[in-house]
């Protein structure tokens, strides 16, 4: 199937640039304290001032990939700075591990319990040094790093909230996370040990989560890396493992690794065709291989970011393979998601919506 790419440029590039970017300059910037506020109704009214560190974090990217990769706006690298000032003066327990939440001001609510927040960290200033050659930053940035890596092997590890790691467990978004991140970092810093762990994530996630047998990606594994009873050891989130599969892709492709390219495109596939709602459209949040009851909560909803990571992963797919039936999704994801999510008369997309896609305002992780 055919895409016009360069209209679909066009229009993404409007939505970012005169929706997107302009609602969170609006809403999200901090100007008095730095960083930025996350926690607000669709429309931008503020629920609450405390600050997630992953938030901070991934702004710091994003204001830094905006001025390396679209426009070199001196105010998205000063909102990039700002944040990360926030970030070193607030952001770290007496460990030097990144805690999850502050308040407004820094003031820590809650400490180390995610390390999704220290994976986001080395995201974005492996990014902003792209636009400013911060050696500094980025040496801090290898050394959390590593001290993620050592971490995430303890035994006792747990510390991934929003959703804690129960004992004798294995998440799928520790490989995934730091697959990206050990990507990225890697092509920053040139450094063989982080482009070693690079395949060693990506391994572990396409050698370990990815169930063939299945054709599903599963969430949760034991320490082993064998399944687990369901419907913990049959969850599969769809978009999840198509964001996991663009990760993989971007490493893959670097390396010239053919093969894990095929694969990864095979098991986004499998989740469009698994995830997708065929009665009212759209991606469910969460899904059991076997077909029982989904094993958390609020599976059956339509949220935005499943269908984004499935947007940009199906467009990706196309590229890299020509295949007819990644332009088929990603028409009918486009199609649907345009349809539900945009908010025109405020430049976001709606955040929530419940199955039979009517706007929703339940909070989902």
């Amino acid at each position: 199937m055919s895409l016009n790419k360069q209209a679909l440029q066009r229009q993404y590039r409007e939505l970012l640039m005169n929706g997107i970017v302009p609602f969170w300059m609006a809403h999200g910037v901090d100007h008095l304290n730095g960083g930025v506020f996350s926690c607000m109704q669709e429309d931008g009214t503020p629920i609450s001032s405390d600050k997630f560190i992953w938030s901070q974090a991934r702004f710091v990217w994003t204001c830094a990939a905006l001025y390396n990769r679209v426009e070199r706006r001196p105010e998205f690298l000063e909102r990039a700075r700002e944040t990360i000032e926030f970030l070193l003066a607030h952001g770290r327990d007496d460990l030097g591990r990144w805690v999850y939440r502050t308040t407004a001001e820094g003031r820590i609510i809650e400490g180390a319990t995610s390390i999704y927040s220290d994976c986001f960290v080395v995201y974005g200033l492996n990014e902003y040094f792209r636009a400013t050659n911060d050696t500094e930053l980025l040496s801090l940035g290898t050394r959390i790093f590593e001290a993620v890596r050592r971490r995430v092997e303890a035994p006792d590890f747990h510390e991934t909230a929003p959703y804690a790691l129960p004992p004798n467990r294995r998440n799928h978004g520790v490989p995934m996370i730091l697959t990206s991140v050990s990507n990225e970092l890697a092509q920053t810093t040139g450094d063989l040990s982080v482009e070693a762990a690079a395949k060693d994530y990506a391994g572990c996630v396409m050698d370990r989560f990815v169930r063939p047998e299945r054709q599903c990606l599963l969430e949760f594994l034991d320490r082993d890396y064998r399944e687990l009873p369901s419907p913990e050891g049959t969850f599969v989130m769809p978009g999840h493992a198509i964001e996991s599969m663009w990760f993989v892709l971007h490493w893959a492709v670097r390396l010239g690794e053919t093969h894990i390219v095929s694969k990864a495109i095979e098991v986004i596939r499998w989740h469009m065709e698994k995830g997708w709602d065929k009665e009212y459209g759209g991606l469910f949040l969460g899904i059991d291989a076997d077909g029982g009851a989904p094993f958390q909560e609020h599976s059956e909803k339509k949220l935005w970011w499943p269908h984004t990571e499935a947007l940009y992963a199906l467009l990706l797919a196309h590229e890299l393979s020509g295949e007819r039936w990644c332009g088929e999704w990603y028409s009918r994801v486009h199609e649907w998601a345009f349809a539900h999510f945009p908010m025109p008369e405020v430049g976001e997309w709606r955040q929530r919506l419940d199955r039979k896609g009517y706007p929703n305002t339940e909070v989902v992780a």
